[in-house]
């Protein structure tokens, strides 16, 4: 899932990095508003969550939905992202994924605790979740919207 994370992203880099700022900025009547304000909360969120996951990474600043002011910044910040993702992953071992998770929610406003591998798989799913909305906000632009069928990764991702 991390490399299939990594593979979307690269797909997304390469559309954001050439549309308008006001384009990616254009409330477009998703949940998030724009473009920008959606791709900044799932990289919000993915910091976030790598924050909890290994306290070595840091915790993102400000609101999720401002974390990158520029499609330019939020491509590098994205890539920088997806690498500790991927390198997250590879250390990932059966032990980790046994454990349970303990983690101050924002949401609660409480601790919560989960068993670590369904705290893995919610990650995943979010990014694919917030994807799509991405991708149905990219045709409705205009934009080639990236290919999302995990069945089509190639094996270099």
């Amino acid at each position: 899932m991390a490399r299939y994370n990594a593979w979307q992203n690269k797909q997304l880099i390469s559309v954001i990095k050439v549309m308008q700022e006001d384009a990616l900025t254009q409330d477009r009547g998703a949940f998030f508003g724009s473009l920008l304000s959606t791709l900044n909360h799932l990289l919000w969120c993915d910091q976030i969550w790598l924050s909890r996951f290994d306290p070595a990474f840091p915790k993102p600043e400000g609101r999720d939905t401002e974390l990158c002011p520029t499609g330019a910044a939020w491509c590098s910040a994205r890539q920088q992202c997806d690498v500790a993702i991927s390198n997250w992953a590879q250390n990932l071992r059966q032990d980790d994924l046994d454990a349970e998770l303990t983690w101050y929610s924002g949401i609660l406003q409480r601790d919560a605790t989960t068993p670590f591998a369904r705290t893995v798989v919610h990650f995943f799913n979010h990014q694919t979740h917030h994807r799509g909305q991405v991708h149905a906000m990219l045709t409705s632009a205009g934009q080639e919207a990236p290919v999302t069928d995990l069945i089509f990764m190639s094996e270099d991702g």
